[in-house]
């Protein structure tokens, strides 16, 4: 099958089957990519072990993290599956180990320096936005302007990851920068849109998140996502019961936001460092 009808006919067993834009554009770019390799390397024949040495060149030599890795083999799986109606090769029945990173969290102080920070209008709402409800990226890209309710002050975010709706909060302090963002840019149809109309970008938004965290000289890897962990950090360090945030967040497993109770400040400040019952000179 050449590589043109490959693509053609993934996208639409993808669309017909209900994936989200984005899944299908990973997909999509995934098998795209593969072709590629195969084009380049020569091969005219796919056996396991060639689908495996794929898989150690991502890995070893394009650095591909986990994520992409498991999208990866996603892709190559249906294409065996589905397309090819094909045996799938032993190598993409694989199972990768679980990394334990511990994500970035702001201070509340931190955040508010942040905020304090951009002088935009247009800009200080997208990353108040983000902070007050704790919405991913392209979730908050995808908002439409009727999805803001004012009166009961939440936010609705329609087909977030895995095709679900869900609600989420935002503060007083954001319905009044959202109200004078409105009346000043009056977006048609997304909550934020570009110069010339349409989605706003994604890049664009890392792009005002890089230069508020340097102007205010903060040394974390701050990014736009470390606004969503943040947001989760403080509602539990406040108070708030864990499966709400998990409610909010769009979190399928409790166990995912449950990495949360290992980073709040509340853990910690119960357990006094050994060092505090010394007493050192100066």
């Amino acid at each position: 099958m050449l590589k043109a009808d490959l693509l053609n006919t993934a996208k639409q067993k993808l669309i017909i089957r209900n994936y989200s834009d984005r899944t299908v554009g990973s997909y999509l770019s995934a098998i795209n990519h593969f072709s590629k390799w195969l084009i380049s390397e020569k091969i005219t024949k796919v056996t396991d072990r060639i689908v495996e040495n794929y898989l150690y060149d991502l890995k070893r030599n394009k650095k591909r993290s986990i994520s992409s890795m498991k999208q990866t083999v996603a892709a190559l799986k249906f294409i065996f599956s589905d397309i090819l109606k094909r045996e799938i090769p032993p190598a993409l029945n694989i199972r990768f180990r679980k990394e334990e990173k511990i994500p970035v969290v702001l201070s509340e102080s931190e955040v508010a320096q942040i905020l304090n920070s951009v002088t935009n209008l247009k800009h200080k709402a997208i990353l108040m936005t983000i902070y007050s409800s704790g919405i991913r990226l392209n979730e908050l890209l995808s908002l439409q302007v009727w999805d803001i309710d004012f009166d009961r002050n939440l936010i609705i975010v329609k087909m977030g990851k895995r095709k679900k709706d869900r609600y989420s909060v935002f503060s007083t302090s954001l319905k009044g920068v959202l109200k004078k963002y409105l009346k000043i840019y009056y977006p048609k149809h997304y909550l934020f849109e570009g110069q010339k109309g349409g989605r706003y970008s994604a890049s664009s938004v890392q792009s005002i998140m890089k230069k508020a965290v340097k102007n205010t000289g903060i040394k974390k890897h701050a990014t736009v996502h470390t606004l969503r962990h943040s947001f989760a950090t403080h509602l539990l360090e406040n108070g708030t019961d864990i499966r709400f945030i998990q409610e909010l967040l769009g979190h399928k497993r409790l166990e995912t936001t449950q990495i949360y109770t290992h980073i709040s400040k509340i853990s910690f400040e119960r357990i006094k460092s050994p060092l505090d019952r010394f007493k050192i000179n100066d």
